[in-house]
């Protein structure tokens, strides 16, 4: 038996997951939620907010880079982007490789994720936070997609869960918001949970997308901390033939951009939009 701080996941009744404590670097009830940072000797460090797991240095490249380059290949030439949540800096990071990009602007509610993220899991933004592309702003992302006067070609949803203060970010609001803040023929992802334990979110984020986007679809990749199976990430768009980009069409467009990668490819890109059939049925 050990006698190490064991932290239980919560997200689903019922069912969890461990993560054996080894050393705790952060741990704060910050104005928005309660946020640790800890070493695990299988995933290395590991954020958690409200007891959900967030994000671990071992398997965070699958989930960034499915979210960026998705939608940064798909559309072939985003100026601006927008990222509303993703404080741990690592899709920052990831839609900056793409040389192209003018700006990203991040909008996070909670100054006090970025700084912890900074400094505890540097290995996440990896100095993204001091790219004179970079902008950050601190603000509630839903009225921010509603009140800004900018517009952006590409708008990345990395929220948590559609709990506590992420469930707005869930809703049709905040879906129309980006619509508003999208130029023409921009691309909006999400991320939208583990279909096979959270399939309702599938179910009402398609119903909620769908009144303001001429193609919304879903697309996933495994992230191995999200358990339960694939993760699902929400896409929606006017411009229908950004889904149907072949194979050949987004390596040509990767291979220009001379983006190094551990986990996304072009083929798997393509592949990503193949669901499985329940998930086909829920929407």
């Amino acid at each position: 038996m050990t006698d190490k701080r064991v932290l239980a996941e919560t997200l689903h009744a019922g069912y969890g997951q461990n993560f054996e404590v080894d050393q705790v670097f952060f741990e704060l009830d910050t104005d928005h939620q309660h946020l640790v940072i800890f070493e695990n000797q299988q995933f290395g460090r590991i954020m958690a907010l409200d007891g959900v797991i967030q994000t671990t240095e071992r398997d965070e490249f699958v989930y960034h880079e499915m979210m960026a380059h998705v939608p940064m290949f798909a559309h072939g030439n985003a100026k601006k982007v927008l990222i509303i949540g993703g404080g741990d800096g690592g899709m920052l990071r990831e839609v900056l490789r793409h040389e192209g990009v003018e700006q990203v602007t991040q909008v996070e509610i909670d100054q006090a994720v970025i700084d912890m993220c900074t400094k505890y899991l540097p290995n996440h933004s990896a100095g993204a936070y001091d790219h004179p592309k970079a902008k950050v702003v601190i603000a509630d992302g839903v009225n921010y997609v509603n009140e800004t006067n900018e517009k952006y070609d590409v708008i990345i949803s990395d929220c948590t869960d559609p709990i506590g203060p992420g469930e707005v970010l869930f809703s049709s609001r905040f879906y129309e918001g980006c619509k508003r803040c999208l130029n023409e023929g921009g691309v909006f992802v999400a991320q939208n949970g583990v279909s096979f334990m959270q399939l309702h979110e599938v179910t009402t984020t398609a119903q909620r997308l769908q009144p303001y986007f001429n193609d919304v679809h879903f697309y996933s990749a495994a992230v191995p901390t999200y358990v339960g199976g694939i993760m699902t990430f929400a896409w929606a768009t006017d411009n229908k033939a950004l889904r149907q980009l072949t194979a050949e069409e987004l390596r040509a467009r990767f291979d220009v951009s001379g983006i190094k990668t551990r986990f996304y490819t072009p083929e798997l890109h393509q592949a990503a939009f193949s669901l499985p059939q329940y998930v086909l049925d829920a929407f």
